[in-house]
Formats: structure tokens, C-alpha cells, sequence
């Protein structure tokens, strides 16, 4: 059964573009909103990156913080995060570990293939670390928009 609003979210420690480690854990006290996505640099996960981006200051005011989240390793992260002059740290869950938690690792198809990969979401988790909103499925361009209004 798919995580909803009021559960706990699942923990997790990953390494940050930046080689710093995040533990969700560590942020209690804070808003954090993350978004899975299935790689970096290519067009709908670019679109979902910058839109994010350029709601950055309503993120901030809302005192969110924000990671992005998917399988590719640190490197690619920290050429996808300098290419686009992204302010979060993008996270690597290389081993898929965490989008297994969040449910967010299935089977995909793309020009009749079948395959497993990342099913686009994203996570609005309280001060408590209970998920305020969960959003599955949720198209690149509507990230940001869905998550603020859960955070206001």
C-alpha cells in the first residue's frame, strides 16, 4: 500500500552531489520536501529541477528544505546540479534502497519495453517526520506548484 499523509517516512541516509551525507532523521524540526525522479539531465526531470528552482524563494520563505533524489551516481548529480545552477543538494540512491521505501521503484514501459526505474514523486514531510502530502506519479511541471501548496 502506497505511503499517504500521516504515515512516518521511511529513513534514509544518502550522499549529497556535494559529498555531504543527508539523513532524514536529522532534519526533524525542519519542512522537507523530496522529489524521486528518474535521471538526471534528460527533458522532463530538467523541466521538474528547474521549476523547482525557480520557486526556490517560496521554498525558502516557507522554510522547506528541498532534495531531489534518484539512482544516478554523486558525479552525474554534481553535473546535473552545476549545469542548471540547481540551490538543493540531489541525492544518490544508487542501490534504489530509499525509492523502495517510498514505493517509488516499479516497472516501467517506454516503446514497449518493459523495465524497473523510478516513478516520479514527490514527499512533503512534516517537523515530525510524518509525510504531510504524498504525490505519486506527479508530472515534472507540477511539483513544485503541489508541493508549495501543501507547505502554505
Amino acid at each position: 500500500m502506497p505511503l499517504a499523509a500521516g504515515d512516518s517516512a521511511p529513513d534514509f541516509t544518502l550522499t549529497a552531489d556535494d559529498g555531504e551525507t543527508v539523513t532524514l532523521g536529522g532534519l526533524r524540526g525542519s519542512r522537507v520536501v523530496i522529489y524521486f525522479y528518474p535521471k538526471d539531465d534528460t527533458p522532463g526531470c530538467t523541466k521538474q529541477a528547474c521549476a523547482l528552482r525557480d520557486d526556490w524563494g517560496s521554498f525558502e520563505n516557507l522554510n522547506a528544505k528541498v532534495f531531489g533524489i534518484s539512482p544516478d551516481s554523486i558525479e552525474s548529480h554534481r553535473r546535473f546540479r552545476e549545469k542548471f545552477s540547481l540551490p538543493f543538494q540531489l541525492l544518490a540512491d544508487t542501490d534504489h534502497s530509499v525509492a523502495d521505501a517510498y514505493e517509488v521503484w516499479g516497472e516501467k514501459k517506454n516503446y514497449g519495453k518493459t523495465y524497473m526505474g523510478i516513478n516520479r514523486s514527490a514527499f512533503v514531510i512534516d517537523e515530525d517526520g510524518k509525510i504531510a502530502q504524498a504525490l505519486y506519479d506527479v508530472a515534472p511541471l507540477d511539483t513544485a506548484p503541489k508541493a508549495l501548496a501543501a507547505l502554505a
